[in-house]
């Protein structure tokens, strides 16, 4: 499958089942946990799990807009494309990421011997049960992770964008900086 394909499985197939309840704040690095559950394509009736972590930095220097910068999400292993391709790719769609630097971390990747809906049904449980309030659970295909991982930062960002403007201001305002 070449790289528009992919993007369009995933747009299709990437479901956010339960998400990060906190906001991300506006602090200089912020992780964000995740569970990506997918059918398996080899052991068929089984479901793939990827649990990781996306790091989220505010660039040391300042990007220009909409500049993002992927690492960890093995785009030049699996797609031959480096996070600049990437990058434009997405752009191009109209897919626009805040100047942020987007970190994968921490992937292990397991086999669960059930079906999907099983899966998704005993871990959305578990994070209940361990009132997980940090952690993401999405669901997609296992071709195309990346995009289903980066769908969830942004829609994470992106939600918590009001509220860290809020509180930006607020700091400010403590701060007697002027702004009022």
């Amino acid at each position: 499958m070449n790289l528009e394909e992919l993007w369009q499985k995933a747009l299709v197939e990437t479901e956010i089942l339960k998400a990060r309840l906190s906001f991300l704040g506006n602090l200089e690095s912020i992780p964000l946990d995740y569970i990506f559950l997918a059918e398996s394509n080899v052991n068929i009736g089984d479901t793939v799990v990827r649990k990781g972590k996306v790091q989220i930095h505010k660039p040391l220097i300042f990007l220009p807009r909409e500049f993002p910068m992927f690492s960890g999400f093995e785009f030049e292993k699996e797609f031959g494309r480096d996070s600049q391709d990437i990058s434009n790719f997405l752009l191009m769609r109209g897919v626009r990421f805040p100047s942020l630097k987007y970190n994968h971390l921490d992937s292990t990747i397991s086999v669960y011997e059930k079906p999907l809906s099983q899966a998704i049904s005993e871990f959305k449980d578990s994070l209940e049960r361990q009132e997980d309030i940090k952690t993401g659970l999405l669901k997609g295909s296992e071709d195309c992770w990346q995009f289903s991982i980066l769908m969830y930062a942004a829609s994470q960002v992106a939600k918590s964008a009001p509220t860290d403007i809020r509180r930006f201001l607020d700091d400010l305002k403590r701060r007697g900086t002027g702004y009022s």
